[in-house]
Order: C-alpha cells, then sequence, then structure tokens
C-alpha cells in the first residue's frame, strides 16, 4: 500500500447489494451481488483502469464511491474523509471534488438545455460566481475541450457524439474537482473520435492534476492510459498490479483469458500466442458461486476452490492477486 499522504481515495471492503422484491407487500426474496467486498487505493494524480465483463459491477463501483447508490457495506476515504459518514450537507460540498463522466453521451445531456445550461448548472447549483461570471467560465470550459464558445447557445442535439462527450467532460470539469470517474467515456462514440476524447482526458489530466478511476471494455485503451489497472469479475476485484506487470505477466486466470483476446497487430506474434477460451457463461450475481467467483469457469480450479474464497493477497511488489494457485503463473 502507499504512504497515506499519497492516497487520494481509499476503498476498504464495499458492498453493493441491490434487494429483489415480489409479492403484493413487496418482501424482499433476494439480492444482487453486484459488488461484493473490494479494496484497492486511487493515488494522487494517477488514472487507475478498471476492467472486466459486461454485469461485473464496475459502473456501479463507480457509482457508489460517489455515493449516487448508498453502500450496502464498507468504507469510501476520500482525502482522509470518510464519505459514507458525511452528512448530507458535508457530502453535497464533497461533490465539487468528485464528479463523473458518463458513458452515453446521447442520454446523459438534457435535450431541453442549452450547452450553456448544461455546463454551468453545477456552478448554479453550488452557488459559484454570477450569472456573467457563470457565462465566461462555460466558454472558458468549452475551449478547453477544443469547442467554439460560440457553441453555448445550441442544444445538444446539433453535435455529434465526440462533440456531446466533449460537452460532458466540460461539465464534469466545472467545479474544478481532483477526482473525475470515467464510466466508459468512448465505448459509444466512433473509432475514429476515441483517439482524441483520450488524449484530451490525458491533456487535462496534466494541466488540472487530475485523479481519473477510467472504467472501459477496452483493454487496448486501458493500456493506453493507465498507470494501474484493477480486473473485476463477478463483483469482486481478481487481480491488481502495475500496468506493466500486469499486461506482460497477469498471475489470475481470468485476467490471462482476457489478455489473451486482445489482438496484437503482428501477424508472427499473434500466431504464436495461445488463445484462452472460456467455457460457460458468466453466473448471476443474484446467486453468485461459492468460494472464488471465477471457479465455475477456471481452467484450474480445484476443490479447495469452491470451499474458500480466496484472499486477495500482494504476491509481487504491488501485484495483488486473488487466487489459490497464482504461484504457478509467476516468472
Amino acid at each position: 500500500m502507499s504512504a497515506d499522504n499519497d492516497i487520494l481515495l481509499r476503498v476498504e471492503d464495499l458492498v453493493m447489494h441491490f434487494p429483489i422484491y415480489r409479492g403484493v407487500i413487496q418482501r424482499q426474496v433476494g439480492a444482487v451481488h453486484a459488488v461484493d467486498g473490494i479494496s484497492f487505493d486511487v493515488r494522487r494524480g494517477e488514472t487507475l483502469g478498471l476492467v472486466g465483463e459486461s454485469g461485473c459491477g464496475k459502473s456501479t463501483t463507480g457509482r457508489t464511491i460517489l455515493q449516487l447508490y448508498k453502500p450496502t457495506a464498507g468504507h469510501v476515504y476520500f482525502d482522509g474523509s470518510d464519505l459514507i459518514a458525511l452528512k448530507r450537507e458535508e457530502m453535497r460540498w464533497m461533490r465539487r471534488e468528485m464528479q463523473m463522466i458518463f458513458q452515453d453521451p446521447y442520454a446523459s445531456l438534457n435535450p431541453r438545455m442549452t450547452v450553456e445550461q448544461i455546463i454551468g448548472e453545477p456552478l448554479m447549483v453550488h452557488n459559484v460566481g454570477t450569472r456573467n461570471e457563470i457565462r465566461e467560465r462555460v466558454e472558458h470550459l468549452l475551449e478547453l475541450v477544443k469547442l467554439n464558445p460560440s457553441f453555448a447557445s445550441r442544444y445538444p442535439h446539433e453535435f455529434s457524439g465526440g462533440q456531446r462527450q466533449r460537452i460532458g467532460i466540460a461539465r464534469a470539469l466545472a467545479l474544478q474537482p481532483s477526482f473525475i470517474v470515467c464510466d466508459e467515456p468512448i465505448s459509444a462514440l466512433d473509432v475514429s473520435i476515441q483517439a482524441q476524447v483520450i488524449n484530451l482526458l490525458q491533456e487535462l489530466q496534466q494541466q488540472f492534476n487530475l485523479t481519473y478511476l477510467f472504467i472501459a471494455h477496452d483493454l487496448s485503451v486501458v493500456r493506453h492510459i493507465s498507470k494501474r489497472v484493477a480486473v473485476m469479475y463477478l463483483g469482486v476485484i481478481v487481480e491488481l498490479a502495475e500496468r506493466k506487470d500486469l499486461y506482460s505477466n497477469p498471475l489470475h486466470p481470468y485476467s490471462q483469458a482476457l489478455l489473451s483476446a486482445v489482438p496484437v497487430p503482428d501477424p508472427v506474434i499473434e500466431t504464436q500466442r495461445k488463445r484462452v477460451i472460456l467455457e460457460g457463461d458468466v453466473p448471476s450475481p443474484v446467486n453468485p458461486p461459492s468460494g472464488c467467483r471465477f471457479r465455475t469457469r477456471c481452467p484450474i480450479a480445484e476443490a479447495i476452490c469452491a470451499q474458500e474464497r480466496p484472499e486477495f493477497r500482494e504476491l509481487k511488489s504491488g501485484h495483488f492477486v486473488a487466487c489459490h494457485f497464482a504461484e504457478r503463473f509467476v516468472q
């Protein structure tokens, strides 16, 4: 673990279960185990990538950290403050330091509001500046995300997907936050636009010393933008390591399967690679497997995997993994 003064965000044993109700009296009959006891740190100024299959709990993790969902259990410490223990007014003040860039640029912008109203809304909610100061701030933010300030009077339907996402980024920057959750910010964009948005996020990070939690499916994008990477499966983090370590020597069978699916642009290397094909489907988060969550699809699973949940342990310096047999893969 890093020194405390180097850590901006610390998540400890975070749990987020969504209850399932049935019947006329709405009796709880179960729960969706979206996030089931995860722990990690995010250092100041770094980008932590969070990857995994659809439905594994990545977006729920980001929203729970920002307290958009009230956690079932666990702690989220931001700059030393436990967000879960904060009162409503204290949390409202803390939200100025934490923002989110949403996945869908078409659904995350109000079609009835102009760009000026959309970007200026956080400033108005938090009573930051006069009307003229907000207008000037909006124009400056549009310039930061490389959009013409004259676009401020237009509506979202007049923009392309890439331009809408830039507006969403400008809105996230309005209150000058130190931490931003990027919830798959490029997955809904054309490939030609994705690189532009990634480069913009990196430029803004350097300019304002931002800290990112970058949630994505695309492992190539995560490798490009992230300093460290966490791999998530069915509500738990199975591996977390520095980017170079994870991509060169993954220690968890699930991480190995994910990385084997990433195409390599060298045909010679591509023909020599061993592809790991996982059998079966991802189990339901309503009734997850006992012990190791990945055991039902793991090629090296043994009896102990069904009996005991593997400890999330540091196997090498800065390289954490949750697998009973991870030592087999250490190089």
